[in-house]
């Protein structure tokens, strides 16, 4: 149970804690539904790896099109990411994605980041 827990842990932060992931800090009450899905593109990670690996993570490895499309069933999102990343290249848009160790340990040093005080405290 505790590496589930953790293997879980891991890949959720992957897919939102990389340095390429914008953190938004208010969200536009007036967002279109355009700047929505750059808002959910811009603000996830996507992980590498081989199918195997997309099934030990329940496909959440496809963090971008969990995000832009919540509904669909996971098992598509591999066959998606193809025309998410075409659409990201066309309008010139970072498609955040890497390798599981290269992420973590992006993970690992913004959580240390922001683990430190700040010049007001």
């Amino acid at each position: 149970m505790i590496a589930r827990n953790l293997w879980t842990w891991a890949v959720m932060f992957c897919g939102h804690f990389t340095d390429q992931a914008h953190m938004y800090t208010h969200l536009d009450a007036n967002e279109s539904k355009g700047e929505w899905y750059v808002r959910q593109i811009l603000g996830s990670s996507n992980i590498q790896g081989h199918e195997w690996f997309h099934i030990l993570t329940g496909n959440l490895s496809h963090q971008i099109e969990h995000h832009i499309f919540p509904d669909m069933p996971a098992r598509h999102y591999a066959r998606i990411a193809p025309a998410v990343q075409a659409i990201c290249r066309k309008y010139n848009l970072a498609y955040n994605t890497g390798h599981f160790s290269t992420q973590f340990m992006q993970v690992l040093g913004r959580i240390h980041h922001f683990s430190q005080p700040s010049a007001e405290e």
